[in-house]
């Protein structure tokens, strides 16, 4: 077996940087200065601004002459628009998997979703809505279309950073996702492409609406 080349100080930082980010370490006001960046996250200043630059590029981050660089806020019109491009994206992704994806892998993924929902409020709540961020990506790999994942990795970065359902504790949503993500699953393995699109637009709608809700209710937009 041929071993993965390492990976560049600036990869390392660049995912350092995305797990704090995830984890609502910086919040959007406040600027994160590169002296900072490269403390905490224990690298260079170069490859911090390559990290800080890569992450501007995908719209994670925005930099502006005097504020500095910032968490890029979340709009209203911006979300539905995201949510739009995943209804195709997502939709399409569950279709294909259905019809041609080799689909032992959801077994494990079933199992778990069984084994919360008998549960429910036994569970780590971290680990259950990390589960179901995988079960999209895996849901994504099974479609066997690698233009649909080129695709979907940068805005699905742009969209979990602003909404930390969980550190803003939000299990409610996390656990009632789990039933939508197992009646996805199951239409996937019984090759039924057509429902299996529908539930996931449906789910996906559902999340929107639940965070278009987050979104109003901030401050900001209560003004």
């Amino acid at each position: 077996m041929i071993p993965k080349p390492a990976k560049r100080e600036s990869e390392r930082a660049y995912e350092r940087l995305v797990a704090l980010l995830l984890d609502g370490a910086f919040p959007e006001d406040v600027p994160l200065s590169e002296r900072t960046l490269s403390d905490t996250l224990g690298f260079g200043r170069t490859p911090v601004r390559e990290a800080v630059r890569d992450l501007v590029r995908e719209g994670v981050l925005e930099s502006h002459p005097t504020r500095g660089t910032i968490v890029r806020p979340m709009s209203l019109t911006e979300l539905q628009d995201i949510y739009e491009i995943r209804y195709a994206i997502e939709g399409m992704a569950g279709f294909l998997a259905a019809e041609r994806g080799a689909l032992d892998s959801l077994d494990a993924y079933e199992a778990e979703f069984e084994r919360i929902l008998a549960a429910p409020h036994e569970q780590d709540i971290v680990r259950v809505h990390d589960h179901g961020v995988d079960f999209h990506m895996e849901v994504m790999r099974l479609s066997g279309n690698e233009k649909l994942l080129d695709m979907y990795r940068p805005f699905r970065l742009r969209f979990r950073i602003p909404f930390g359902i969980v550190r803003q504790r939000r299990p409610e949503r996390v656990l009632a996702a789990v039933q939508e993500h197992l009646e996805i699953l199951r239409a996937i393995k019984r090759r039924d492409a057509g429902r299996a699109r529908e539930l996931i637009c449906g789910h996906l709608r559902t999340g929107m609406d639940f965070r278009m809700n987050m979104l109003t209710s901030r401050p900001a937009y209560r003004a």
